[in-house]
């Protein structure tokens, strides 16, 4: 294809680390929706509310990744116990369902996936466009999310003052 031949990188090795992008928006999808559907304390609907919108958008990600790994001829991870052995970021359980604990576990997700994909931005800015694009794309999501999901717990932890 020549969608393919155009990448001027290692092709096989774009699609491992797409693979491994992809286990970690399933996982974030799952603890995202979990989350919506447990948390409990203060601000519980607002961060509820949060949560699920963020599922929401890692499984478009998922979605997005999966579309560019079939257009580069490559596989994408069938089994999702695969996952765990992918993820770049891992899957914390969420045990404790406060809004403060579910914030914070899903803040350091979220800043490990703004790593993640600012690496695959570096690999693939001036090799690949149309990856690039997609994790530009992602990418911009994902700061979103941090920022968000920061902003509520400041609020909360103003409501305690």
């Amino acid at each position: 294809m020549k969608g393919k031949e155009i990448i001027k990188l290692d092709v096989n090795e774009l699609l491992k680390l797409l693979n491994k992008a992809l286990a970690d928006e399933w996982l974030a999808y799952y603890q995202y929706w979990v989350g919506s559907k447990i948390a409990v304390g203060p601000m519980r609907d607002a961060v509820a509310r949060e949560l699920a919108e963020h599922a929401g958008e890692e499984l478009q990600h998922a979605e997005m990744l999966v579309n560019r790994i079939i257009q580069l001829e490559g596989k994408p991870l069938l089994d999702p116990r695969s996952w765990f052995e992918e993820t770049n970021c891992g899957y914390e359980v969420p045990e404790d369902p406060s809004v403060e604990s579910l914030l914070k576990q899903n803040i350091k997700g979220e800043r490990c996936a703004i790593d993640v994909y600012n690496k695959l931005l570096e690999l693939t800015k001036d090799k690949d466009p149309i990856t690039a694009k997609i994790v530009l794309e992602i990418l911009e999501d994902e700061i979103e999310h941090e920022a968000d999901l920061q902003s509520l717990l400041e609020d909360l932890e103003k409501a305690r003052r």
